[in-house]
């Protein structure tokens, strides 16, 4: 969703930065086959798309059920968000990981950014998202950590690097 002008210029610089991030994580994955995604190439064992499997459970998980204090049900009801791997299909995850990020700028286009949250993360003792703000901030960090992430593999699953507009 494209900022709205009844956004604060915070929260359209926000959703820029937010938005950026979420497009070089695919980008950096465009080009690769359905055996590279769902390849490791790490001994921890996680593949690209289980990598973007987790960053639209995270969208999910912040701006559903910590910020709005639910979350609408995924279509996968028994599939383990932690596993950092995914037998879905491609097509499936990238559509799953676009409309979490959707929902989230939906929200974000609607709501003051020092809304607070109806829902909780854990015990949050420094009340780093205590507003949408925070939770926005978080999700730009989360997405730019694994931005790393699948730079590293997509160099080792097919050489390339420097991929995506940043």
């Amino acid at each position: 969703m494209a900022p709205t002008s009844t956004m604060t210029a915070e929260a359209v610089a926000l959703q820029h930065f937010l938005d950026a991030q979420r497009a070089s994580a695919l980008a950096i994955l465009d080009g690769l086959t359905d055996e590279q995604l769902r390849t490791s190439v790490l001994p921890s064992g996680w593949t690209p798309l289980g990598l973007i499997k987790h960053l639209g459970y995270a969208e999910r998980y912040w701006f559903q059920r910590v910020f709005c204090g639910t979350a609408v049900d995924v279509q996968w009801p028994d599939d383990d968000e932690e596993l950092m791997t995914s037998a879905h299909p491609v097509a499936e995850v990238f559509a799953f990981y676009r409309e979490q990020c959707e929902r989230g700028n939906a929200l974000l286009a609607t709501t003051p950014l020092d809304t607070k949250p109806v829902g909780r993360h854990g015990s949050d003792p420094d009340d780093e998202v205590a507003d949408l703000r925070g939770i926005v901030l978080h999700m730009i960090e989360e997405t730019a950590r694994h931005l790393g992430h699948l730079d590293a593999a997509r160099e080792l699953l097919d050489g390339r690097t420097g991929l995506g507009p940043r």
